[in-house]
């Protein structure tokens, strides 16, 4: 499988890309975490009210001690379907993956609070634009340490 395939499936769905790389155990135990947390989180009807733009009741849904587990489940995801399709030969080819995760976990720590728009963005659009410095912050120290 191409490694952008990986990726594509990951963010799908956790576990689509091993499964079809024939990480079949691994993709299995990757799905159910996620349909776990997913489900634990009440994530879906948190997604579902950020899109109708009710964002004080998706934070109110929200539990936040579940949801804390998905960015680096996500996020692990998608790097370890890359990897297993062949994709990061640089052997910093996790940092984007990683920072990633740590970046989105900040964004939904600050997600419920008023400080700069946590609360008008809320637990599903303010962690997103945290992916942005988390790639960006990933690729430059991937590039800077593969020298």
């Amino acid at each position: 499988m191409d490694p952008k395939q990986a990726i594509c499936w990951s963010i799908a769905f956790p576990g689509f890309g091993q499964l079809l790389n024939k990480r079949y155990v691994k993709g299995l135990v990757l799905l159910t975490l996620e349909i776990l947390v997913n489900i634990q989180a009440n994530f879906n009807k948190a997604i579902i009210l950020s899109f109708q733009g009710d964002i004080k009741e998706a934070i109110a849904i929200t539990n936040y001690q579940w949801l804390m587990f998905y960015p680096c489940l996500y996020f692990f995801s998608m790097w370890d379907a890359y990897k297993e399709a062949g994709g990061g030969k640089n052997r910093y080819s996790f940092l984007p993956f990683v920072f990633s995760a740590y970046f989105v976990t900040i964004g939904l720590m600050y997600s419920t609070t008023g400080r700069i728009f946590g609360k008008v963005l809320g637990p599903v659009w303010f962690p997103m634009i945290f992916v942005i410095p988390g790639l960006i912050v990933g690729f430059i120290l991937m590039k800077i340490w593969s020298k």
